[in-house]
């Protein structure tokens, strides 16, 4: 009798991304069969009510891969909210969150895997270098560090939720009871044995980013 296999939930948030919701999907799909073999999976997309054919996309993948699941959500509820309350609806024993638009790399997911195999229940992938704007991205260092600086609780610089994530920790995620989820805080306040991976953020694979100097401000604050 075969021993059954662990499985591996990517969740993804989209917003806007019709030309990139299936490549993501491809790519993760391949990458999770070709490197990561031993493992059963799921990708779950959750959508934030997205303005273009993102959500027609996203139902089609669905109907073609029983391994596709999808939430729409009815209005938009944020860029943290909405991955949160995505990341509390995954199945698997472990749960890999990603961005659609390809700026974090598929190619770190067996990385991941296998730390988590190592014993640690949360791996954070960390930006060391960045292809967006220069100017935005030594903004976010400056205000990761006046953070870090006033904070009591310990900050993970650069690390914007690509990562992933025990059941045990997405359990604890679950019992928290808080209208403003800050998964990036939670992580470093409430996660447990964590290990960090550095990798160079890639541009946009296609579609405009829909952060801007206010959007950022926001999230920010």
């Amino acid at each position: 009798m075969s021993e059954k296999k662990k499985v591996i939930s990517v969740m993804i948030p989209t917003y806007n991304e019709e030309e990139n919701a299936r490549p993501i999907y491809e790519a993760v799909r391949d990458e999770i069969r070709k490197d990561c073999p031993d493992y059963d999976y799921e990708i779950l997309f959750i959508d934030n009510k997205s303005q273009d054919r993102t959500r027609r996309i996203i139902t089609d993948i669905c109907a073609q891969d029983p391994k596709v699941k999808a939430i729409f959500n009815s209005k938009n509820f944020g860029q943290f909210n909405s991955p949160f309350y995505g990341l509390r609806q995954t199945t698997g024993d472990c749960t890999i969150l990603m961005c659609a638009d390809f700026q974090d790399p598929v190619e770190l997911i067996p990385v991941f895997l296998q730390h988590w195999e190592e014993g640690y229940q949360i791996v954070c992938g960390v930006k060391t270098a960045s292809q967006e704007n220069p100017v935005m991205y030594k903004l976010r260092s400056m205000y990761y560090r006046l953070i870090k600086k006033f904070s009591s609780i310990d900050q993970i610089e650069h690390f914007t939720g690509f990562g992933l994530y025990d059941r045990s920790f997405v359990d604890v995620l679950r019992s928290l009871d808080d209208s403003t989820p800050f998964l990036r805080g939670i992580v470093a306040e409430l996660g447990g044995k964590r290990k960090e991976v550095p990798y160079e953020q890639q541009k946009r694979r296609a579609g405009k980013t829909h952060n801007n100097l206010y959007t950022l401000y926001d999230a920010a604050m």
